[in-house]
């Protein structure tokens, strides 16, 4: 059977509109067709024109730079893909501006009280009270206090958030202690906030766990599945989890989901698989407090190694993988994966980083290409500290430790958080 060429693939542009197509519609090609797909309704038309502007020289170019910028997050993808191993200075440019995502206090050193900053804003305790003053300028923060014990008390403070007249405009949740004797795990929070989904319309960070170390150690904090919660919160940004005992992920796709942050004193390799399980094309922050062996730490660098292979979350642009008993072996791992040269940020701090570790990193020309290297709280001499510091990058590097004087190395050098 003959085809007429002049008849309109699915892709093709169509003068007189957009799918269907009028039946006397020319078919549009070249980068006109290009231009007129780019402006397309229909995110996969946009994804198609993307992947075709490039052989259009320097005008398709242009519009695969502009592409980075789009409302959708698969064709910001689409082309930030596309232009990720590309080394001309104007794109190099474009893709910085692009992965500038940054949650400047996540550079703070950890203190053991509950937070005064969460995505970027002043938190304040839910006063029922008083009620949500500013949705959108305060993170507010939903916790029992030390003498209440109750979860009664915690879920009725949280109905009150919910059922305020500003509810659906909050940005920004923070979840303290909700049961003071420890008799259950997250999964009452989970529950909870996963039911109140439709009054949270404008819920974009959550952090569950705001608990110090007086309330409840870190390791004795009990998570459960998350996922859930990301499912019920599809315009979601930012996830932060503290303590790991328990803590699990469902495989999902969340389409917004920007970072993803858990502080724990002992990160099983089970949940690293199941994190490497989620398919998240925007994240761009990705922090791991790996913990200790000793407490339940399990991983190892192989468990990294879908992570550092570069493909498994492709927008990334801040990796952390702090509070690691093997801080030494990530080292020499990154510099040898592609990772290392798609991301602005590496942050290894408050883990056992020698000398060693940080000499592989000066041996690597990609170190320069980062905006910030974090090694504070590890175990750098005064000269490497030096030696860093001649690097082009920001480097962080206050509260160097000192080695334990034992005969046995595995017990000289350890991670800040464990317990």
């Amino acid at each position: 059977m003959s085809t007429d060429q002049n008849q309109p693939t699915e892709f093709d542009a169509v003068l007189g509109g957009e799918t269907p197509p009028p039946l006397q519609g020319a078919v549009l090609g070249g980068i006109e067709g290009v231009k007129r797909r780019l402006a397309s309704s229909t995110a996969k038309f946009r994804i198609n024109a993307v992947n075709e502007a490039l052989q259009y020289g320097e005008e398709g170019l242009n519009l695969v730079i502009a592409a980075l910028q789009d409302e959708s997050s698969q064709v910001r993808l689409s082309a930030y893909l596309l232009l990720r191993e590309r080394t001309e200075l104007q794109i190099k440019q474009a893709i910085k501006a692009f992965k500038s995502w940054k949650l400047p206090e996540r550079l703070e050193w950890y203190s053991d009280h509950h937070v005064s900053k969460f995505f970027n804003k002043e938190v304040e305790d839910f006063n029922p009270q008083i009620g949500l003053t500013d949705s959108t300028g305060i993170a507010y923060a939903v916790r029992c206090e030390a003498w209440e014990e109750n979860l009664e008390i915690f879920k009725e403070r949280l109905e009150s958030l919910t059922q305020d007249a500003q509810a659906s405009k909050l940005e920004a949740l923070v979840i303290g202690m909700w049961d003071e004797c420890g008799d259950y795990d997250s999964s009452c929070v989970v529950d909870a906030l996963v039911s109140a989904a439709y009054k949270l319309k404008n819920l974009k960070a959550i952090f569950i766990g705001d608990i110090e170390f007086s309330e409840w150690m870190i390791s004795s904090i009990e998570q459960s599945d998350i996922s859930p919660l990301l499912n019920a919160y599809p315009q979601l940004e930012v996830i932060q989890i503290r303590g790991a005992s328990g803590l699990r992920f469902s495989q999902l796709y969340h389409e917004n989901l920007k970072a993803i942050i858990i502080e724990s004193g002992a990160l099983a390799r089970d949940t690293i698989a199941q994190i490497c399980g989620l398919q998240l094309p925007a994240l761009q922050h990705l922090e791991l407090w790996l913990g200790s062996y000793r407490y339940g730490g399990n991983s190892t660098i192989d468990d990294l190694m879908p992570i550092l292979e570069g493909d498994l979350f492709p927008s990334l642009s801040y990796l952390g993988l702090r509070n690691s008993h093997y801080s030494d072996e990530i080292a020499h791992a990154i510099v040898n994966t592609p990772i290392i040269k798609f991301i602005n940020t590496l942050d290894l701090a408050m883990g056992t980083l020698s000398d060693e570790g940080a000499e592989a990193l000066l041996n690597s020309s990609e170190i320069n290409e980062l905006d910030i290297l974090n090694v504070h709280d590890n175990y750098l001499s005064d000269e490497m500290i030096q030696r860093l510091s001649q690097l082009n990058c920001q480097l962080i590097n206050h509260n160097q430790k000192e080695e334990e004087a034992d005969e046995d190395p595995q017990f000289r050098r350890y991670c800040s958080i464990a317990e």
